[in-house]
C-alpha cells in the first residue's frame, strides 16, 4: 500500500481537529498554547503534502517559515507564561478575565475574582541619575 495525498490530509485534519477541540475546551494556558501549535503543525503537514503532490518546493519552503515563527512564538509564550504565573500563581485562563475590554460581561458560571494584594516590587533608579547617598549609621552618629 502506498501513502497517498489523502493519507496526509487525514493526518493533518486529525491533528488540526484535536488541537481545535483542546484549545476550545481547556483553560490552562500552556495546554491552550500546545493545542494551537498542534493546529499549526496540521496546517504544515497540508503544505508539505500538497507540495509533494504538485511536485514543487513552495509548500515546503513555506513550512520552514512556519517553523521559524512557531519557535519565536514559543519563546514569547514562555516569557508570557512566566510573567502571568508570577503575578497570580495560576495559569488558568479564567483568572485573567479582567484583561478583557470594558463592557464585556463576565461568564455566567463564574464569580468575581478576589484581588490578591502583593508587596510592591523594588524599583531601580532611572539610568543616568545618581542615587541619593545616605550615610551609614556609624557616620551619622559621628556628625
Amino acid at each position: 500500500m502506498t501513502i497517498t495525498l489523502w493519507h496526509f490530509l487525514a493526518v493533518a485534519a486529525a491533528l488540526f481537529g484535536i488541537g481545535l477541540v483542546g484549545f476550545l475546551t481547556r483553560r490552562n494556558l500552556i495546554t491552550m498554547f500546545l493545542c494551537a501549535e498542534m493546529m499549526l503543525q496540521g496546517v504544515a503537514i497540508n503544505f508539505v503534502a500538497f507540495a509533494r503532490y504538485h511536485g514543487n518546493l513552495q509548500g515546503q519552503i513555506f513550512v520552514l517559515f512556519i517553523l521559524a515563527v512557531a519557535a519565536c512564538e514559543a519563546g514569547v509564550a514562555l516569557a508570557l507564561f512566566l510573567s502571568l504565573y508570577r503575578r497570580r500563581r495560576s495559569l488558568d485562563a479564567s483568572d485573567w478575565q479582567e484583561l478583557r475590554e470594558l463592557g464585556v460581561p463576565p461568564a455566567v458560571d463564574e464569580e468575581p475574582l478576589e484581588v490578591v494584594k502583593e508587596e510592591p516590587l523594588p524599583t531601580l533608579t532611572p539610568a543616568g541619575a545618581r542615587p541619593i547617598a545616605t550615610p551609614a549609621p556609624e557616620e551619622a552618629a559621628r556628625v
